[in-house]
C-alpha cells in the first residue's frame, strides 16, 4: 500500500498509509491523544476524524479544548438529544439542532407539550445511547435519495431544509444506530466519547426565526469532558438566572410587560422611570459640557423623508408604517412611519440656514424615542424591544475634523462606561460592508475611503477589535461597542459611525475656505446607546444592587417608634434638601421586618432611628454591602452619601 505524509501543527511529518483517518494517525501520536480527540482539520477544512486521508496534507487533531472541538462535541450532544426524543416521542418533528455558546440546543414539533419535568426521561434515555457506544457515520446522499428518506420519516422540516439547499451544495446525513439526520458534520466517531451532560431549559422558538412560522419547542444543554466542568457550568448558569434583568428587573420593580399593550413595549415602573430619569440627565448634562446642542424631534414623519435617506428602500421592513402603502401615491397622501432613527430630522435642522466652515463642527444630541419592528423570537426583555430610546446624536464637521471628532466620540463613549462600571466588560467589532454587495448606498470606492478612514482612527486608538465584513449600517462603516448579556448572548452597546453618502442626499453643504459649497462627512453617534438596553446591562452586572449614585431610592429611614417618626421626616427633609433620594418606611410593623424589606430592594443604606437616637441625634447606619456601620451623627452620615454620590462610586 502506498504511503502519504502528514505534516502536523508542530510542523512534524508522519508517514502513514493512504486512506488511513485522522483517528488512526491520533493513536500513532499518542493513546492520550486518541482518547480524547474529537475531530481533525485537514488542509485548513474541517472534519470528522474517520474521514480517509489520500494524500499528503497538514493535519491537526482537534479536542474539546478547541473551539472548534468543543462546537463539534455538543453538536454530537444535540444528535443524542433528537435521537433519545425522538425514541420517546416517535411522533415528535425534528427541526434544528446546532451548538452554541456553552451548549446546543434542538427544536422540536412535539403533537402534545412536554415540560422541563420530562427531562428526566429525556436524560436517561441519552445516557442509554452513550453507553451504547453507536457508531455516527456520515454518508453523502443524492438530493431524490435524501428527499425519499426524509418524506418516509414524515419530517417536514427536514424536507424544507433538503429543498433549500443549493444544487451544487453536497447532502450529507449522519447516522447513529437507526437514527439518521440530515446534517453538514463533523462529529465524533461515536455516540460513547461523550461524557458529562445536562438539559437546562425549555423554550419557545418560531421555525426559522419567523414569527409567521409554527412555534417550536426548543430544549437547551450542555455537555463537558468533565464532571467538574459541567457542576461549574450549571453553577454559572445558576448564577445567570439570579441576575437576569428579565426576572430581577421585574422583581425589584423597574419594569412591567402586559399583554394587552403588546410584546416588545415595556413599561418603566416608578424605579425604571427614576433610573432613567437619573441616567438621562447624566448623559445630557455631559454632552452639554462637550458642546452638544439639544434637540427635540418629532416620533413620525411623511414617507419622503424616508425615502430621501434611503431608509425606505433599505429599513422598511423594521419600520412602522402609518396608512396603506398599496393606495400611497408617492406619499401624497401623507403615508407616514415611527422613525427607527433621528438622523434625517437633525439633517433638516443643520439645513436651516446655510453654514460656513468656521460654524463646523456642529454636535446635535438627542434622547430620541425610536421604533423598529422586531421579530417576536428576537425580542427579551429590555435588551431588545420594539419602542426604546437611543442617546442619538450628529456630528457634522469637514473632512479634515474627522479624526478628531470621531475620537472624541470614543472618549465620549468610553467616559460613560467608566462612569458606570462598565468599562472593562465591553468589546470593539469594526463592522464593514459585505463585499458582495447587498442593502448599501454608494459606490464601492466611497466606502474604501470611508473604510480606510475609520482603521487609521482605530488603529490609533490602540484598542483591539474584531473586523465583520456585512454588519455595516447602510450608509457607512461603524465601530460597535459589544456586550454580552448574563448568559453570554453579545449585543450592541454603543456605535460610531462614519457616513460619507447623506449629506450628498439631503444635500447638505457648508461654504469651505475656497468659497466652494462642500458636502460635510457626518458622524453617527450613540454615546450611551439605547437607555433601556444599558438599563438592562447594569440591573445584570450589579444582580439589581445598583451603585448609590444611580439607586433609584439611595437611603431608606427606618422609624423603630411612634416618636421616632417625626425625627425621620425632618432627616428625610434634610436629606432630600441634599438632592439625596430617600424615603420613610413608617408602617406599623417590627424593624427587623423593615430591614429586611429594604434588604430585598437593594438599597444601599438603611437608617435605623429609635428613642436613644432621637435623644442624641444621631442615626443607626447600615449599609447594604458592609452590614452595620453603627451609630452616625446626622452631619456626618450626610456628608459620606453626598461624597459618595458626587464621586459617582461604583461599588
Amino acid at each position: 500500500m502506498s504511503m502519504i505524509k502528514i505534516t502536523l501543527k508542530d510542523l512534524s511529518v508522519i508517514e502513514t498509509d493512504k486512506n488511513s483517518t485522522p483517528l488512526d494517525v491520533a493513536a500513532k501520536i499518542s493513546d492520550g491523544l486518541l482518547r480524547v480527540a474529537v475531530c481533525a482539520r485537514v488542509d485548513g477544512a474541517l472534519t470528522d476524524l474517520n474521514t480517509p486521508l489520500e494524500q499528503d496534507c497538514k493535519l491537526e487533531i482537534l479536542t474539546f479544548k478547541d473551539d472548534e472541538g468543543k462546537d463539534v462535541y455538543r453538536h454530537s450532544c444535540a444528535h443524542v438529544l433528537a435521537m433519545a426524543v425522538k425514541s420517546i416521542y416517535p411522533d415528535a418533528k425534528l427541526g434544528i439542532g446546532p451548538s452554541i455558546k456553552g451548549g446546543f440546543y434542538y427544536d422540536f414539533d412535539f403533537p402534545t407539550p412536554i415540560t422541563p419535568d420530562d427531562f428526566v426521561h429525556i436524560e436517561r434515555e441519552m445516557e442509554n445511547i452513550i453507553k451504547a457506544d453507536l457508531p455516527i457515520q456520515r454518508k453523502v446522499v443524492a438530493r431524490k435519495s435524501a428527499l425519499a428518506q426524509m418524506r418516509g420519516f414524515e419530517e417536514a422540516y427536514k424536507i424544507q431544509l433538503i429543498e433549500e439547499i443549493p444544487k451544487e451544495q453536497e447532502i450529507t446525513f449522519y447516522k447513529m444506530g437507526e437514527f439518521v439526520d440530515l446534517c453538514q458534520g463533523p462529529h465524533l466517531p461515536s455516540s460513547g466519547r461523550l461524557k458529562f451532560f445536562k438539559l437546562t431549559q425549555i423554550a419557545g422558538a418560531y421555525w426559522r426565526g419567523n414569527e409567521k412560522n409554527k412555534m417550536l419547542t426548543r430544549i437547551y444543554g450542555t455537555c463537558y469532558e468533565k464532571k467538574a466542568e459541567l457542576a461549574e457550568h450549571l453553577e454559572r448558569l445558576e448564577e445567570a438566572k439570579r441576575r437576569d434583568h428579565n426576572k430581577l428587573g421585574r422583581e425589584l420593580g423597574y419594569f412591567m410587560t402586559e399583554e394587552k399593550i403588546g410584546q416588545g413595549l415595556p413599561l418603566l415602573m416608578p424605579k425604571g422611570a427614576k433610573l432613567f430619569q437619573i441616567l438621562q440627565r447624566f448623559v445630557e448634562d455631559e454632552e452639554a459640557r462637550r458642546g452638544y446642542i439639544l434637540t427635540k424631534t418629532p416620533s413620525f414623519a411623511k414617507s419622503d423623508l424616508y425615502k430621501i435617506s434611503g431608509h425606505w428602500q433599505h429599513y422598511k421592513d423594521k419600520m412602522f408604517v402609518i396608512g396603506d402603502e398599496s393606495k400611497s401615491k408617492d406619499g401624497a397622501d401623507g403615508l407616514l412611519a415611527l422613525r427607527p432613527m433621528t438622523c434625517p430630522y437633525q439633517y433638516m435642522i443643520y439645513k436651516n440656514g446655510l453654514k460656513s466652515y468656521r460654524d463646523l463642527p456642529i454636535r446635535y444630541n438627542e434622547t430620541a424615542a425610536l421604533f423598529r419592528n422586531e421579530n417576536s423570537g428576537e425580542m427579551h426583555g429590555l435588551i431588545r424591544v420594539r419602542q426604546f430610546h437611543l442617546s442619538d446624536g450628529h456630528v457634522i464637521c469637514t473632512p479634515e475634523q474627522l479624526d478628531t471628532e470621531f475620537k472624541a466620540c470614543f472618549e465620549l463613549s468610553m467616559f460613560f462606561l467608566k462612569k458606570i462600571g462598565m468599562d472593562k466588560d465591553i468589546s470593539f467589532r469594526f463592522s464593514k460592508r459585505d463585499l458582495e454587495g447587498g442593502k448599501y448606498i454608494g459606490e464601492l470606492s466611497e466606502w474604501n475611503k470611508a473604510e480606510s478612514a475609520m482603521k487609521v482612527i482605530l488603529d490609533g486608538l490602540g484598542i483591539e477589535y474584531e473586523e465583520a465584513e456585512g454588519d455595516a449600517a447602510f450608509y457607512g462603516p461603524k465601530l460597535d461597542i459589544q456586550f454580552r448579556n448574563v448568559y453570554g448572548k453579545e449585543d450592541t452597546l454603543m456605535t460610531i459611525q462614519v457616513d460619507l453618502f447623506l449629506s450628498k442626499m439631503f444635500e447638505m453643504v457648508y461654504v469651505d475656505t475656497d468659497g466652494e459649497r462642500k458636502n460635510p462627512y457626518i458622524i453617527h453617534r450613540s454615546a450611551f446607546g439605547c437607555y433601556e438596553r444599558v438599563m438592562a446591562a447594569l440591573i445584570e452586572k450589579y444582580a439589581g444592587a445598583l451603585p448609590v449614585w444611580m439607586s433609584p431610592t439611595q437611603v431608606c429611614i427606618l422609624p423603630i417608634t411612634d416618636r421616632a417618626v417625626d425625627k425621620a421626616r425632618e432627616i428625610e427633609s434634610l436629606l432630600q434638601g441634599d438632592g439625596v433620594r430617600c424615603e420613610v418606611d413608617a408602617r406599623n410593623e417590627k424593624i427587623g421586618f423593615k430591614i429586611r424589606e429594604a434588604q430585598i430592594e437593594k438599597i444601599p443604606y438603611m437608617l435605623v432611628i429609635g428613642e436613644r437616637e432621637v435623644e442624641q441625634n444621631v442615626v443607626a447606619v447600615r449599609a447594604r454591602k458592609d452590614g452595620d456601620l453603627g451609630v452616625m451623627n446626622v452631619i456626618d452620615f450626610r456628608k459620606r452619601i453626598k461624597k459618595e454620590i458626587e464621586n459617582k462610586v461604583n461599588s
